[in-house]
């Protein structure tokens, strides 16, 4: 990954003390995964994880796809589709993938995707999201 200080980052900083502490791991070579359990903090309605949230681990799986890839970038476009509410409690599955990449006359263009699974395999949210290569 490029060489990013994100030690204060609201999902994945180990210096924040409101930290997500999301932990992505590599599972394929355009794929990456991480775990979370939303605790009461996170709740939006009573007993599900607030939107918002969820929005913010699906792009930071998918940030984090195209980091794996030594890209920096950052969050252009984002589109999300919420299908099941995520209950406080539940424990959950974040995966990114890496779809590909345009160049344009402005910048080069990344594309990636990222789903939500319950621990039984149920959808509860994809996204997708256009990403702007970062001058270095």
């Amino acid at each position: 990954m490029p060489e990013v200080d994100d030690q204060m980052c609201f999902a994945c900083g180990e210096e924040n003390p409101i930290s997500l502490a999301l932990k992505f791991e590599e599972i394929g070579k355009n794929r990456v995964k991480a775990e979370f359990v939303p605790g009461e903090n996170h709740q939006g309605y009573n007993g599900i994880i607030h939107g918002g949230l969820t929005a913010t681990l699906l792009d930071e799986a998918m940030a984090y796809v195209i980091g794996f890839k030594g890209i920096k970038a950052f969050t252009a476009e984002l589109n999300i589709r919420y299908r099941k509410a995520i209950e406080i409690g539940e424990k959950i599955e974040i995966i990114g993938e890496y779809k590909n990449s345009k160049k344009s006359s402005i910048a080069n263009v990344h594309y990636a995707r990222a789903e939500i699974f319950a621990e039984d395999g149920n959808l509860k949210a994809q996204a997708e999201a256009k990403f702007i290569e970062a001058d270095n």
